[in-house]
C-alpha cells in the first residue's frame, strides 16, 4: 500500500501518518519527491484498511500496490533512482562502465589493469577478491589480501571499487574496502546475505540468477530495499537456455521491461552473458542501445593466462574499442558516456 501526501503537506501531517503505520506494527518507507511525499507501507496488509489512512490530514490518496515487489516498483517511485558510487552516478542519462579482471590475481596484475581501464575511460574498477566457482578445486580468490590490493588500486587511480561479497559474515569486512558490493548470480536468492546488505549504507550491485524470473529478480532487490538500503543497482548477466554456443543467453528483453516496472538502474554484463571474448563488444553495443544504464566487463592484460574466465575477458586493445564504439551508440540515443 502507498500513501500519497498532498502537495505542501505539513511535516506534522507526514509524521502522523508514519506514527499510525508504526502503531499497526508495520514498516513505513518515506520517499520525499519534489512535488509529493510518498509513504510505502510494508508488512501484512490484512492489518490495516485503506480508510484508516485516506481520512488522515494531509493525505491525498491511498493506492494498493498489486505487484509483490513494493519498494522496487514504479508505483512507489515514478522517477529514476540515481545511485552515487564513489562520485560516479549510475542511472539517469549517464552510462557507466565498470571494468577490470574477473579475479584479483596479484597486486602487479591488478594495478596494471586498473591503469589501463582508467586511461581508456572506465568509471569504476571491478575485481573479485572472493570467487564463487563451480569447481571446488578452481581458484577461489585472495580474500582479504585481494581487498587490500583493490584499495591500493583505488588510491593510485581514483577509481571506485566494485567487488563481490559471498557470505553475510563477510559483509562488514568487504564494505570496509569496497565502494559497491556485488551480489553474484549464485547468491541472488541468498536471503540471509540480502538481509545483511539491507542493513548497510553502501551501494549494492545485484546480479540476476541464470534461472531467475523477472519477479524473482525484483523480489531479491526488495529484500535489500526493505531492510533500509535504498542503493540497489540491478544487473542482467544472462540466463540458462538450450543455447550451447554461448555461456548463457543474454536476456536483453529484461532491460526495457525493468525500466517500465522499476525505478532502479540496471547494468548489463556481456562478459558472463556470452562467455566469449569475440562477441562481448557487439553485445555491449546492443545492451546500451536497448536502455542499459551501463556495462560491467572483464578486462585482462593476458586473457590466456587469467586465473578465471579468460575466455570472456577483453584485452586492453579490445576494451579501448568497446569504449569508443559504446560512446557512438550512447550519443545516437541521446545519452552520455564519458
Amino acid at each position: 500500500m502507498i500513501v500519497v501526501m498532498k502537495s505542501g503537506a505539513k511535516k506534522s501531517e507526514i509524521q502522523n501518518v508514519l506514527k499510525q503505520i508504526k502503531r499497526l506494527k508495520l514498516k513505513p518507507h518515506l520517499s520525499a519527491g519534489i512535488e509529493r511525499t510518498i509513504i510505502g507501507i510494508i508488512g501484512d496488509e490484512r492489518l490495516f484498511k485503506k480508510e484508516q489512512f485516506s481520512m488522515l490530514p494531509g493525505v491525498e490518496n491511498v493506492i494498493p500496490v498489486l505487484k509483490p515487489y513494493k519498494l522496487a516498483s514504479r508505483d512507489f517511485k515514478k522517477s529514476d533512482t540515481i545511485i552515487d558510487v564513489a562520485g560516479v552516478k549510475i542511472g539517469g542519462n549517464n552510462i557507466v562502465v565498470i571494468a577490470g579482471p574477473c579475479s584479483v590475481e596479484t597486486k602487479e596484475q591488478l594495478m596494471k589493469t586498473a591503469r589501463i581501464v582508467k586511461k581508456a575511460g572506465a568509471n569504476l574498477l571491478r575485481g573479485g577478491a572472493y570467487k564463487p566457482r563451480t569447481s571446488p578445486y578452481a581458484f577461489q580468490g585472495l580474500g582479504k589480501e585481494g581487498l587490500k590490493f583493490l584499495a591500493a588500486a583505488r588510491r593510485e587511480t581514483g577509481l571506485g571499487i566494485v567487488t563481490e561479497v559471498m557470505e553475510s559474515q563477510d559483509v562488514e569486512l568487504v564494505a570496509e574496502y569496497a565502494d559497491m558490493l556485488q551480489v553474484g548470480a549464485r547468491n541472488m536468492q541468498n536471503t540471509k546475505l540480502l538481509r545483511s546488505l539491507g542493513k548497510i549504507r553502501k551501494p549494492i550491485l545485484l546480479k540476476r540468477n541464470f534461472a531467475a524470473t523477472l519477479n524473482e529478480f525484483l523480489m531479491s532487490a526488495e529484500y535489500i530495499l526493505s531492510g533500509g538500503n535504498e542503493q540497489v543497482v540491478l544487473c542482467e548477466r544472462g540466463i540458462r537456455t538450450f543455447v550451447e554456443y554461448t555461456r548463457n543467453t543474454f536476456d536483453l528483453n529484461i532491460i526495457p521491461v525493468i525500466k517500465q516496472l522499476s525505478h532502479l538502474p540496471i547494468l548489463a554484463d556481456p562478459s558472463h552473458a556470452t562467455g566469449r571474448q569475440d562477441i562481448v563488444i557487439p553485445m555491449s553495443r546492443a545492451a546500451i542501445a536497448c536502455g542499459a544504464d551501463g556495462l560491467i566487463v572483464e578486462v585482462h592484460t593476458n586473457p590466456a593466462q587469467a586465473f578465471s574466465d579468460g575466455d570472456q575477458s577483453l584485452t586492453p586493445e579490445q576494451f579501448s574499442t568497446l569504449m569508443r564504439e559504446s560512446k557512438v551508440i550512447a550519443d545516437a540515443i541521446g545519452r552520455s558516456l564519458e
